[in-house]
């Protein structure tokens, strides 16, 4: 029916309007306002894993490591593709490596516990 899809459609830009408001909150480090908009995203799509993969790419460069492990397991056990695409981002350092302290660690543990990738 051209009338449902049209609506499924819709609910579509709206969400993936929210993930562009999240970005832009980003831009200007409001953190809390991202995290909203992308929560509104997921709600409306709960099993967009496309949506899941890069809240949690954003969690995990600003440092909320569980959450964005939460995120990425959910997406990695669905469909392994996104695994390969996260290797990729962590090669292109798109993922943050904080040079000092406990937060370079905590992205090694990521690479190590999702990719396999051990850093010296």
């Amino acid at each position: 029916h051209p009338v449902k899809e049209l609506s499924r459609v819709l609910k579509l830009y709206r969400a993936y309007k929210h993930m562009d408001e999240g970005d832009l909150a980003m831009e200007h480090s409001d953190m809390e306002t991202a995290l909203k908009e992308y929560d509104s995203a997921l709600e409306m799509f709960p099993k967009n894993l496309e949506m899941k993969f890069w809240t949690a790419v954003t969690l995990a460069n600003n440092q909320m490591i569980t959450k964005a492990l939460e995120l990425f397991k959910e997406v990695f056990d669905y469909d392994k593709n996104w695994r390969t695409l996260a290797e990729k981002i962590a090669e292109k350092r798109f993922v943050k490596c904080i040079k000092r302290g406990v937060r370079k660690n905590l992205i090694f543990i990521i690479l190590y516990a999702f990719f396999n990738i051990v850093i010296d």
